[in-house]
């Protein structure tokens, strides 16, 4: 597995740590900051589901006036490692 870091922005939470496996399924989301039960659900809901499918479905949520979200962060973090 390989381990991801990622720093938010726009946000409550400051960053995003997370695991993807060999074939591209997260694992261990965990947050810094934010709405702990929220984003420790979050991080249930997505474990071992395919990064890609994760993207789709969390892609472009938004919390509130503001134009991302927590979820939305996690989104773009898979995206950034999907890329690396």
């Amino acid at each position: 597995m390989t381990q991801h870091s990622y720093r938010t922005m726009g946000v409550c939470s400051r960053a995003i740590s997370f695991e993807l496996d060999d074939d591209k399924r997260v694992h261990n989301v965990m947050f810094l900051g934010g709405c702990n039960g929220n984003l420790k659900g979050i991080g249930q809901l997505v474990e071992g589901m395919p990064a890609e499918e994760v993207i789709e479905r969390i892609a472009g949520t938004t919390c509130g006036p503001k134009r991302t979200s927590c979820p939305d962060q996690l989104a773009c973090a898979l995206r950034e490692a999907l890329e690396a």
